[in-house]
Order: structure tokens, then sequence, then C-alpha cells
């Protein structure tokens, strides 16, 4: 039972990388942890279509009452935390700890284009999505041309 399975070693290249993804990792990537080291900046997804933004969310384990989302001065901001489960009244050590606990936060700025009387948030199976709809303003407007 002690045996748990584990990445192979990788070898190292040039005596400083272990992985051609370690030397990417800082510059395509998101840190997943914050900069005091405290509260992990989850994974999003942010897309566009005519009519509005969607923002998706990764916050496993995060009970909705938990969650909180606001929008100040054009910025959305995610914060949720994710509690500490031992194993419902497992009372036997802990061999290996992988899965994440405690905050998370994230902020994105969206300006000031979006309706703010129209947001709509759903959260599902740890997966938040936003819908941010644009101001009748920024809604691209189709011109027809008329050929003389």
């Amino acid at each position: 039972m002690n045996e748990m399975v584990t990445k192979p070693e990788r070898q190292s290249v040039w005596g400083v990388f272990n992985d051609l993804d370690d030397v990417f990792e800082g510059f395509c990537r998101p840190s997943r942890r914050g900069v005091d080291g405290g509260a992990v900046v989850p994974a999003v997804d942010v897309s566009e279509n005519d009519d509005a933004y969607v923002v998706k969310a990764e916050l496993p384990g995060v009970k909705k009452e938990d969650l909180n989302v606001t929008i100040h001065d054009g910025v959305l901001t995610i914060n949720a935390e994710a509690g500490y489960d031992n194993g419902s009244g497992n009372a036997g050590r802990v061999i290996r700890q992988e899965r994440r606990y405690g905050k998370y936060v994230r902020s994105l700025r969206i300006g000031d284009e979006i309706d703010r009387e129209k947001i709509k948030a759903e959260y599902k199976d740890g997966l938040l999505s936003i819908t941010l709809p644009k101001t009748d303003a920024v809604i691209p407007k189709k011109i027809e041309v008329q050929v003389a």
C-alpha cells in the first residue's frame, strides 16, 4: 500500500532544467500560487462572442457558499475557499497529499463595456462560468453598403 505511483525521474538538460516545460512554465502559464505563497490563482478561460465575454474558472472542492464574485472599477475578482477534507473521519496518517485546499483568488480587468445589470454566473462541478454581456455601444453592428 505504501508503493505510490510517482512520475519517472526525468533527465536533466544542461544540468539545470528537468524538462523543457520547466523552461517555459513561468513564461507561458500564470503562476498557480500567489505572490505571497498564499492564495492559488485558478486557471481561467476567457472567450468572446458578438454579445458577451465568457469567463470560466476552475475551482475544485469549493462550495457555492464559499464563492464570492465581484466587479469594481472594471475589475472582475473571484474569491473562493476550498475547505480541508481529512477523508471523512479517517484517523490514519496522510501518506501523500496532492489536492489543493485553501484560498483561490483571481482578478481580471474587464473594462467598462459590460452591461452590469445582465451579468450571469453559474457554478457546477467545480467550474464557475460568468457571462458578461457587452453594452450596446460595443456590440458590432453590420452596415449595409449600397452599390451605385
